[in-house]
């Protein structure tokens, strides 16, 4: 019997060290347990590597990532590898110090995370320390109707109590819209509520025009059932808007609560400040701002003076001081292509009409070489006018533009 049981632990040995030399049977087990742990399903189908000498180090290629019984994988990855101390492992999941972790190509989706997210209890939200922090290339998240691509993610360091920097470098795509932006980050602490601020190259790009953006970003995190996001968000930019032999700088200031749920990310309430010159006006307004399946922008504000590089009003509506109270709103697509409504008074003249943005710059543009009559559907109603020496009075002009009024 005894020599029975010796044969039978010997056996159980060369298949454990067969069973251990095979970095895809190590990599199973860990990711089943860590599944479990997380209520999550995830495989790794690529080839799999870990090292024991000196900081335990576990990589995994082609992994996937979901909530167990859901459709949509919440992460997908190229490839994962962790660097932990021994320590860590010997504590089993009460000291989470992590020396690196690297990830290639990950693609996240927002929608899936969040409902993951929902199910975690609060308690279970811990912070890890990595000494020698995180790496991401190739980077992609998706939410609904816009994605954030070619993502690089550079953060030497990570402490739960100690303030952290990091580089990010990305594009956001929402229809025919791309926002390449390259930014500096730094967090207070990387915890609910904390201050963060980000500063950098922002750029809007929609042919045939771009805005650039020189970019300063405040504000404190917030994670609840409404979403993850900004309170108190503000924003600063010197701001430069380029379509052919336009070049037209301004300066813009915005402010207000930015959340993302479900997928869409939106801003609301919302503060606009706008500086410009030349077909910049200067305005300020209050309003919301919505990006998911469609872009929704409404804002209700006053225009200071009527831009001199617009075409002139008639008297004595262009003569008088007094501001332009306007209502605007746009829901379509985000190169603002959509027809846009729009609302503006000045003392007893009220325009109310609608247009496609695009076309509208394109008249303006123009100028005496283009037609004499804006591209747009509306109507102008005013007690009084001046024309060519001529006084009306009791006006109403119906526009009609078949261009604006078609899908």
């Amino acid at each position: 019997m005894v020599w029975i049981a010796l044969a039978a632990v010997v056996l159980l040995l060369l298949l454990a060290l067969r069973w251990v030399s095979q970095p895809s049977q190590v990599a199973g087990l860990i990711l089943r347990q860590v599944g479990n742990a997380l209520g999550l399903e995830i495989t790794a189908s690529g080839a799999s590597e870990y090292r024991l000498r000196g900081t335990p180090m576990l990589a995994i290629r082609d992994v996937v990532a979901r909530q167990s019984g859901a459709s949509t994988p919440l992460l997908r990855a190229e490839r994962i590898k962790l660097e932990l101390p021994w320590s860590t492992v010997r504590a089993r999941g009460d000291d989470l110090t992590v020396k690196r972790i690297e990830l290639d190509a990950p693609q996240v989706d927002v929608t899936a995370l969040q409902h993951w997210l929902a199910t975690r209890p609060p308690s279970e939200t811990r912070i890890p320390t990595l000494t020698d922090g995180l790496h991401v290339v190739r980077g992609r998240v998706t939410g609904d109707g816009w994605s954030v691509e070619v993502i690089d993610l550079d953060l030497p360091d990570l402490h739960p109590q100690r303030p952290a920097k990091a580089q990010l470098r990305g594009r956001l795509i929402s229809g025919e819209v791309r926002v390449p932006f390259d930014l500096d980050a730094v967090m207070t602490r990387p915890a609910e509520g904390a201050g963060i601020g980000v500063s950098g190259d922002i750029s809007i790009q929609s042919k045939p025009w771009t805005l650039a953006t020189d970019t300063t970003l405040s504000g404190r995190l917030h994670s609840g059932d409404d979403g993850v996001g900004l309170d108190r968000l503000r924003v600063a930019a010197d701001a430069r808007y380029r379509n052919g032999d336009a070049d037209l700088p301004f300066v813009l200031g915005l402010a207000g609560r930015l959340r993302m749920h479900e997928g869409e990310l939106d801003i609301a309430p919302l503060g606009l400040a706008v500086r410009g010159r030349g077909l910049i006006p200067t305005l300020d307004a209050r309003g919301g701002f919505e990006l998911g399946d469609t872009l929704v922008m409404q804002l209700d504000g006053d225009i200071a003076q009527w831009p001199e590089s617009w075409p002139a009003l008639p008297a004595a509506i262009g003569q008088s001081p007094s501001p332009l109270p306007f209502q605007f709103v746009y829901r379509g697509q985000a190169d603002l292509s959509a027809v846009t409504s729009l609302q503006v008074r000045r003392d007893g003249t009220a325009f109310n009409g609608r247009f496609r943005l695009p076309q509208m710059l394109d008249w303006i543009d123009a100028g005496a070489q283009g037609s004499p009559l804006p591209p747009l559907d509306g109507r102008l109603a005013s007690p009084r006018i001046e024309i060519a020496g001529a006084v009306l009075e009791g006006v109403e002009i119906q526009f009609g533009d078949d261009a604006t009024t078609s899908p």
